[in-house]
């Protein structure tokens, strides 16, 4: 065949709005967060059994869920970080969904994005989370530090109801012990790299829409590639290893098209917003781009 074919494995119908979906590293599970209609968290986790799918634990929060992760914890640990509607950051045991093993108020408002690095990762530097929220900052936790971040990034010029919504972050450049950069993209398309080794912004520009996903090709090797998406179906990829002093970095654009019904009943292009992109983990030249207009596609 001359296309991709996709086929679905298992379907399944859920009675709230999904936000996250994340597999639990090692096993043949995956954990479900999002919203229901009446304002709480669901946080279900199912199992893979023989083409069907099995609902193993399902549990319900006081708030809303937005982001989740495990990147922070040790393959056998099975902790899980999450961010909620009302800015609080928590990490879980999945054995014990009862209570956090961590938490913190990281955001006034809604956390809209968080990544996690240094679990599972060999020698790669501290377990850390990075959260980017509606108040326009973004701050790094390490767990093992109750109250404080150990970063907070935000324009200290500005008064906090000017600030920028961030809605998306990311972790890359982590090589080594030392070395560790945070991605961070705004609503209205500011894109900033700042070092967290010597806490200073090394780069930022503008890709003129809402930036919705951003994600490393890889977090623990030198930075490679970049890919960044946008409201108006817009995909960026940068060559992070090869930078401009004046122009920045190296990089390509495409404009994704879904496609739409038109006032005349004829299906049309449509600049659809591109809502996430994630690499392939086995093949880093890889990835996958979801769309609002139900589309998925895969780049090389």
């Amino acid at each position: 065949m001359d296309s991709v074919q996709m086929i679905s494995h298992i379907e399944k119908s859920l009675a709230y709005s999904v936000y996250d979906v994340k597999w639990i590293p090692c096993t043949a599970k995956f954990v479900v967060i999002g919203s229901k209609p009446k304002g709480t968290g669901a946080l279900q986790i199912y199992e893979l059994n023989r083409g069907t799918l099995d609902l193993v634990k399902d549990t319900e929060k006081d708030k809303s869920l937005k982001c989740c992760s495990f990147g922070a914890s040790k393959l056998r640990s099975e902790h899980l970080a999450l961010g909620d509607f009302s800015g609080k950051l928590s990490v879980y045991d999945l054995e014990r969904l009862d209570a956090p093993i961590y938490e913190v108020s990281a955001h006034d408002g809604i956390i809209n994005s968080l990544d996690a690095i240094g679990g599972s990762t060999v020698n790669c530097g501290a377990p850390e989370i990075v959260t980017g929220g509606r108040d326009g900052s973004v701050k790094v936790w390490d767990p093992r530090q109750p109250t404080d971040p150990v970063a907070h990034i935000s324009p200290a010029s500005m008064e906090p109801s000017e600030r920028r919504d961030c809605w998306a972050v990311g972790f890359g450049d982590s090589y080594n012990a030392l070395e560790r950069l945070v991605c961070s993209g705004y609503d209205n398309g500011d894109l900033k790299l700042v070092d967290l080794r010597n806490l200073k912004l090394r780069w930022e520009t503008n890709v003129k829409n809402g930036i919705c996903s951003l994600e490393f090709d890889r977090k623990d090797i030198r930075m490679n590639k970049l890919a960044v998406s946008t409201l108006e179906g817009g995909l960026h990829v940068y060559d992070m290893r090869t930078q401009h002093s004046q122009k920045g970095f190296a990089s390509v654009r495409e404009k994704t098209v879904g496609q739409a019904l038109g006032t005349n009943g004829v299906i049309s292009g449509a600049k659809s917003t591109v809502w996430t992109v994630k690499h392939l983990p086995q093949n880093r030249d890889i990835f996958v781009t979801g769309g609002g207009s139900g589309n998925v596609r895969i780049w090389l």
